[in-house]
């Protein structure tokens, strides 16, 4: 670089924006006060010279002064204003060229008087130059070409006037102030090294900062925005619940809550694939979006499911009637570009009550959103005080369910298995009851579902257990005991585990068989198989229960270790009435004789029926026309009248002993 460019360079204003930017605030701020100090001086300076001409002594200093208030005047008004670049970067040009001018009027002005002076006045006119000169270029250092020049401009008439004076006093004055700027510039180009260094640090900190706040925001949408959909997420749903309830109870009014639930989604994720469900998911947001008043909160809790929460108008018609418009617009056709696609939504919608939490409201509207998939498939459900009792009922026995001694508070009953073509009872189904201490004899369509819904059916199944393998030692040996097993048992290694322990304590031989339905088997057929062969090993038979109303029967029957299918009591319940019930018995009875596993039927209650299987086929029956769910002392007292015949009619028929 030629000497003539790195001066180029010197003066010339940075081209880092942040470092201009800086520089401009600092030099507003410190401006005002350098003319302030030029001004001041030199009119000090301009009263001590009365001997002076009025050009020099008034109408200079004058002009000098008046230039001085105007720019004061000046950068004090702009000095709170906002800067930009450019601006910023014209200030910082001219403030250059203005020094220059400045520097070398005043230089001049102050050089003129010193003629006119006698020693005291010269000397003022010496410390004028030198004390002001290095007052302005301390205001100044922040620009580095603008404090040079007014260096420049006081340092060299100062020193050449003085050295040729012939006054070695002044001589030496102008030697040391040489000597002192020279030091003032290197401390000065040294601050402003540390200013651009500091500016470049502040403004690499604040871009830092900026791409820190970035991210956080970004981080904070994903947090709370579903990125499929575009919807608030379930924490963002949770969290304006919380505000918008609290304020609504705060002014005493009432907001709402539904739940929309896509029914039957996953078959579409299974026939389309999840690129298309994906889409229908889109969909459905977008179509809410379209739908909402203003004051409605839309979000996408996970999977198929989405809530809306609702204010202003929110009486039961006006309810329905958006019930009603939701469940419209997810019956239209989704037109997507390799499938058109048919669905409905299942809502559930819930009003707040004085003292409710966020949690309680979502738990009415969920609960009446359950409602609607079970008995009112794509409708609205609006929570009302039936499912209050129904909701108090089932926390109730839920409770009961949880803190109750199951040893104490579980017994079992059995309901035989008779074998037509030996004409005996060759087992019984363990059937598992419930006396609670304070609800009374629950019925087992209600505590086993709950049983399962809240883990504790794996604990049933082994006090049900464990009581089967107590009775089993008491019942003649002839007898097998099948015991039920849930899907929980069956997907649970450690519940497996624990059964094949029981089974092995009891000793052998084993007289305990397994039933399994299909739905058990359907989470893994894989663990299920596995669990089933390790209770084969001990010597134990398994059953498939409610064969035929599951998924695939065929494909389980193929695939399981399988001894017995039990048909299913809504086959037996119309094979007197319907042809396709008995094809499908008989066709069973075919399969089980050519696999080579025993077949029983379930459900029987009247003698038709009987004929019916019969007829088709079945020797072993089970149901109320053999016996109803009994004790384990009726089981015996039952057994020991058994050996008298049982229907001598049908004893003859199969040439039994009576």
């Amino acid at each position: 670089m030629s000497g003539l460019e790195t001066i180029k360079r010197f003066f010339a204003v940075p081209d880092d924006p942040d470092l201009v930017q800086a520089q401009a605030r600092a030099f507003s701020r410190q401006v005002p006060l350098m003319y302030g100090i030029l001004l001041v001086n030199s009119l000090v300076l301009a009263a001590t010279h009365s001997y002076a001409p009025n050009l020099l002594r008034l109408f200079v200093p004058g002009a000098l002064a008046l230039v001085c208030v105007i720019r004061i005047v000046m950068w004090l008004r702009a000095r709170d204003r906002p800067i930009s670049h450019e601006k910023a970067r014209r200030i910082l040009v001219s403030a250059v060229f203005v020094a220059a001018i400045l520097g070398i009027g005043f230089s001049s002005w102050a050089l003129s008087l010193y003629p006119y002076g006698n020693a005291y006045q010269q000397s003022h006119v010496a410390f004028y130059m030198g004390l002001t000169g290095i007052c302005c270029v301390f205001c100044l250092m922040h620009l580095r070409a603008a404090a040079t020049v007014v260096a420049l401009c006081v340092v060299i008439p100062f020193t050449g006037v003085f050295v040729i004076s012939g006054n070695p006093v002044f001589g030496a004055l102008a030697l040391n102030f040489v000597l002192v700027v020279a030091g003032l510039m290197s401390i000065l180009f040294g601050n402003y090294r540390d200013f651009g260094a500091l500016v470049a640090s502040r403004a690499a900190m604040e871009r830092k900062q900026v791409e820190t706040q970035r991210l956080s925001d970004e981080n904070n949408r994903l947090a709370n925005m579903d990125s499929l959909t575009g919807l608030p997420n379930r924490r963002s749903f949770d969290r304006q619940l919380n505000e918008t309830l609290a304020a609504a109870q705060a002014a005493g009014n009432t907001i709402a809550v539904a739940r929309l639930d896509l029914d039957s989604f996953k078959a579409i994720n299974e026939t389309f694939g999840q690129i298309t469900g994906d889409r229908v998911l889109a969909e459905v947001a977008r179509r809410l979006m379209a739908l909402r008043k203003a004051d409605t909160f839309v979000a996408r809790l996970g999977a198929d499911n989405y809530a809306l929460i609702m204010q202003g108008e929110l009486h039961e018609a006006s309810l329905r009637t958006r019930g009603e418009v939701l469940s419209n617009a997810m019956r239209l056709s989704f037109d997507l570009p390799n499938a058109i696609i048919h669905l409905s939504a299942s809502l559930g919608f819930a009003t707040s009550r004085p003292g409710d939490t966020a949690e309680m409201l979502y738990d009415r509207a969920d609960y009446a959103t359950s409602i609607a998939k079970h008995e009112a498939r794509g409708t609205a459900v609006i929570f009302s005080e039936r499912h209050a009792k129904e909701i108090s009922k089932v926390r109730t026995l839920e409770h009961a369910l949880r803190t109750a001694n199951l040893d104490e508070e579980i017994h079992i009953l059995f309901q035989p298995q008779f074998d037509i073509a030996l004409n005996r009872t060759t087992g019984y189904e363990v059937l598992a009851r419930w006396r609670s201490p304070t609800l009374g004899n629950v019925s087992p369509t209600e505590f086993i579902p709950m049983a399962e819904r809240i883990g504790m059916i794996s604990k049933i199944t082994q006090t049900v257990l464990r009581k089967a393998l107590a009775a089993s030692v008491r019942l003649p040996k002839s007898l097998r005991l099948s015991v039920n097993l849930s899907a929980h048992d069956l997907a649970s290694i450690t519940a497996i585990g624990a059964i094949v322990a029981m089974v092995t304590r009891a000793g052998t031989p084993c007289r305990i068989d397994f039933e399994i339905t299909e739905t058990a088997v359907m989470r893994d057929m894989n663990q299920a198989n596995e669990a089933l062969l390790s209770l084969l090993a001990l010597g134990s038979r398994i059953a498939l229960d409610d064969f035929g109303t599951g998924h695939s029967s065929l494909t389980h029957v193929q695939k399981l270790p399988l001894d017995r299918i039990k048909v299913d009591r809504s086959f037996v319940a119309e094979v007197t009435t319907d042809p396709t019930s008995r094809a499908i018995i008989k066709t069973t009875v075919d399969l089980c004789r050519n696999l080579g596993i025993s077949c029983v039927f379930e459900g029987i209650e009247t003698e038709q029926q009987l004929d019916a299987l019969l007829g088709l086929g079945g020797t072993v029956m089970q149901g109320y026309l053999f016996g109803k769910p009994m004790t384990e002392e009726m089981v015996i007292e039952q057994l020991s009248g058994e050996r008298k015949g049982w229907q001598a009619h049908r004893n003859q028929i199969f040439g039994a002993a009576s």
